[in-house]
């Protein structure tokens, strides 16, 4: 069972730790891993099908993850064994449910189902990890929104725009994820606005923008 904690500092929005009772991984070498493996398992199985790249958007593919790698860069560490199993795991897991994302027609049906199966398995989870667990109303309050409510809607609106993507391009969209995070935290929780911040995302979102619009020629006549 993963969790994440929100350190108190002015980084919080964008430094929480992944954690469990077993193991802690910092977040932004959790990202990193998970973001990577979902990358992987996306582009291999677009190659695998023949969704070939052509060279401007193999550059905007690297652009983006430079980006990346860049905005996560300073709280990079080296992460346990297992922690790292773990999010390669979690990120493996993520690239499969999002390619089986593109051939649902009915986006609100396949999230809702999904959402269902998943609870008896968490359920046995937090009763598993029960006596570790130190609960809060207000923590239980935001995780329900968190998870039952943002998260089922962010699952409904990508679900609905997969059938229109090709994998990588998928995968590349999904970068945006920090971006967007660091962007609530600064809106949100008055945290810094700084020019690494600022590079990253240009190149982040112009690497997406690359990969996203570049069309393949027989499709541009159209």
């Amino acid at each position: 069972m993963v969790g994440i904690g929100f350190p108190r500092s002015h980084s919080s929005f964008t430094r929480p730790v992944f954690h469990s009772p077993i193991v802690a991984v910092a977040a932004v070498t959790g990202a990193l891993l998970l973001f990577g493996a979902v990358q992987a398992t996306m582009i291999l199985w677009s190659l695998h099908k023949g969704e070939g790249l052509r060279a401007i958007q193999i550059l905007g593919l690297i652009v983006a993850m430079t980006g990346f790698v860049v905005l996560l860069f300073p709280g990079l560490s080296a992460p346990p064994l297992l922690g790292s199993i773990l999010m390669l795991g979690a990120g493996v897991a993520w690239g499969v449910y999002s390619l089986c994302g593109k051939r649902e027609k009915n986006a609100v049906t396949a999230t809702t189902g999904n959402f269902v199966r998943a609870v008896p398995f968490a359920a046995a989870l937090s009763i598993i990890f029960l006596r570790w667990l130190d609960l809060d109303l207000a923590g239980v309050i935001y995780a329900i929104i968190s998870g039952a409510v943002t998260s089922g809607l962010g699952y409904v609106i990508w679900y609905s725009v997969l059938p229109s993507l090709k994998a990588a391009s998928a995968a590349t969209v999904q970068l945006s994820v920090p971006v967007l995070a660091a962007a609530g935290g600064i809106l949100l929780l008055g945290e810094p606005l700084t020019l690494r911040y600022l590079l990253a995302s240009i190149a982040i979102l112009g690497g997406i923008t690359l990969v996203v619009l570049e069309k393949n020629p027989a499709r541009s006549d159209l």
